[in-house]
């Protein structure tokens, strides 16, 4: 990053996007093979980056949600020209004189550099409004290589079939960087590393943290080496410098990126050794090397540096430690194999509609012996409960059509491929007033259409189409740290009651089925999302006012400090949980279970309820959640009663 290019970036405003797409990620393997189920692709060696273009406004951004417009307005340019509307998926790369590409070449890249700048787009996520992520890879490569206008700086980019091998050769013999493997039926899972998509290395590189600087020698100018630092364990672990690999410019834009992040102390969690005097730095900056090993001291021998990475956070780098890939991870089926014809597909009608259910004996839960079927037979056995509390709500489909051992996507775009009678509603959403249409469940045929797509939980809004704005309940998340027991979720509850109690409301519990408990207290649609949520973050204040020692309302992981967190931002536009009566991708097949008051003590658990057990429960009960549909408490009477408590 040279000077001009690091305070061009300071001053663009916007650094990073608040709502982003993190794109599916590769898992590094150690050798190249061949796969009759697999495609390949070269590895760039440039940014990954994300592009959104709806009716000439354009998004282009890194993986961490870095704008990349002002770096690259030239590519923004050009998609801001195309006609359709898309989210592409691609890398972009500056090519040399030999069309290979350069990543040092690409950090100083400026609109007088030499060098192409060029954009190739290797997926499709959305087109025309409509998610593509449930099509398979080879279905969306198609409909982007069909799609994508021709240009001079933005290419498809294409791909051989099934021979890996003779790809990695050729990939050597040009000092290409390497190859991605690829699962042809694979769907699209953002931000996940599963598996269906790998790398394999021609030259050995690795993202660092730069933690310091060394004095320089002889002639050389602003600093001698780098001090690299890894992530383990959550501190910062030495390993090595790099000396290797600068030129004067290069020395010059790098030192003056590092000047304004001097600090006085180490930020090593233990004493390194010192081959020079150090400066040393904030550890947020990330550089990329290539180096011949990694010692047993886990240090780089012979480490080369080749440009810094402002594309990926300091806190997310970590050794990658290549896999083997054996015969039967190669030649396994794909996660969703959705251009073979299942032998367990049948056909059913419900609400005068015809239902195609697929995969019907898949084992969902295969340590209870769970499969597909069962969850689409649980909602139909509870559809009426379950369809009191989505009814006219916009649904986030959290979709697991490979079970639980798989953590699924969330989609809120319905399918393009839906049946006609599918409900759908268009919601404005995001900076580029992106227009989402969200699945609406009033009937049975639906409910059971998202449990067929692989929605084992059901998420609705809080408000209904009607009035988006308004909700019909705030909702207090009893959210633990892995460090907490229910014991102690028990009691945050117990808690919230209290305070509901002094400001003379009823709130109605229910276990979220998998580790916390939620609270619901009905609006009747009178309040807006602003109004209801500076009334939760009240109730959760004075919650953790009672119980300091365990609970917080620090959203961030790492400031929660093993304690519970009480979620009160829930209540927003567009949060979901799971619904009351919603079964969740859970060891045992839990359901997030109504329950009483005189039941939320020592000894419940939210495993006790699940898809077995759940029907006969409610038969005896009764439904102990429909009260929070009722009309709606007065949070403005019960606001004055609990501050008079601050």
């Amino acid at each position: 990053m040279g000077k001009t290019e690091l305070n061009r970036f300071r001053q663009t405003g916007i650094e990073k996007y608040d709502d982003f797409i993190v794109p599916m990620l590769a898992k590094p393997v150690e050798k190249p093979f061949n796969g009759d189920d697999w495609l390949f692709e070269i590895k760039w060696d440039g940014y990954r980056a994300i592009a959104e273009a709806d009716n000439g406004k354009v998004r282009l951004y890194s993986r961490n949600g870095l704008n990349l417009e002002y770096r690259f307005p030239s590519l923004a340019q050009t998609l801001k020209s195309f006609k359709n509307n898309f989210t592409l998926d691609g890398e972009i790369v500056v090519l040399d004189s030999k069309n290979r590409p350069n990543f040092q070449s690409l950090q100083s890249y400026d609109d007088d550099s030499d060098g192409q700048l060029v954009y190739y787009v290797f997926d499709i996520l959305s087109l025309n409004r409509k998610s593509t992520t449930g099509l398979s890879l080879i279905e969306r490569k198609e409909l982007l290589k069909k799609n994508l206008p021709e240009n001079p700086s933005i290419f498809y980019c294409d791909h051989i079939d099934k021979e890996g091998i003779d790809f990695f050769n050729s990939a050597v013999e040009n000092n290409i960087e390497g190859i991605i493997g690829k699962r042809a039926l694979s769907l699209y899972h953002p931000g996940k590393r599963n598996g269906d998509w790998v790398k394999i290395k021609n030259v050995q590189a690795q993202e660092v943290i730069i933690a310091g600087f060394t004095k320089p020698n002889g002639g050389r100018k602003h600093f001698g080496s780098l001090i690299l630092g890894l992530y383990k364990h959550k501190k910062l672990s030495y390993a090595g410098h790099v000396g290797t690999g600068f030129t004067d410019k290069t020395l010059r834009d790098v030192h003056d990126v590092l000047k304004p992040l001097i600090t006085k102390t180490s930020p090593f969690a233990e004493p390194v050794p010192e081959r020079a005097k150090a400066t040393w730095v904030k550890p947020v900056l990330v550089a990329n090397i290539k180096f011949t090993e990694i010692t047993n001291s886990n240090q780089f021998r012979h480490p080369v540096f080749l440009g810094l990475r402002n594309d990926k956070k300091a806190t997310g780098v970590h050794v990658e430690i290549p896999e083997k890939m054996n015969a039967a991870e190669i030649n396994k089926s794909s996660k969703k194999a959705v251009m073979k014809k299942a032998k367990d597909d049948k056909e059913i009608k419900v609400n005068g509609h015809s239902l195609k259910l697929t995969h019907f004996d898949k084992l969902y839960f295969p340590d209870d012996g769970i499969s597909k079927g069962d969850i689409i037979e649980y909602y139909s056995t509870m559809h009426k409960y379950v369809l009191k509390y989505v009814k006219d709500r916009p649904q986030s489909l959290r979709r697991t059509p490979n079970g639980i051992l798989d953590d699924g996507f969330f989609q809120k775009d319905a399918p393009d491929e839906r049946p006609d009678w599918v409900i759908t509603e268009p919601v404005h959403s995001g900076t580029n007033n992106k227009v989402i249409h969200y699945i609406i469940c009033n009937d049975k045929a639906t409910l059971l259409y998202m449990a067929n797509l692989g929605c084992i939980e059901i998420n609705p809004w809080n408000s209904r189409r009607q009035n988006h704005d308004k909700p019909d309940w705030v909702v207090i998340d009893i959210d633990p740290s892995e460090e907490n027991t229910f014991q102690q979720v028990i009691e945050t509850a117990q808690a919230v009651k209290a305070v509901l109690d002094h400001a003379g409301i009823v709130g109605y519990p229910k276990t979220s089925g998998s580790t916390g408990i939620h609270v619901y207290i009905p609006m009747g649609a009178k309040y807006t999302y602003n109004e209801t949520r500076d009334f939760a973050k009240l109730i959760a204040s004075l919650t953790n006012q009672l119980l300091p020692k365990f609970t917080t309302l620090e959203r961030a992981l790492k400031n929660r400090k093993g304690r519970i967190y009480i979620d009160y931002l829930q209540n927003r536009a567009g949060q979901t949980l799971a619904t009351a009566y919603s079964a969740r991708p859970k060891k045992g097949a839990t359901v997030s279970t109504p329950v009483s008051w005189e039941e939320v003590r020592e000894g419940l658990h939210p495993s006790q309820f699940t898809i077995k057990n759940i029907a006969e429960r409610i038969e005896k009960t009764g439904d102990l959640f429909a009260p929070v549909l009722g009309k709606g408490v007065d949070i403005n009477k019960a606001m004055r009663r609990l501050v008079k408590d601050l």
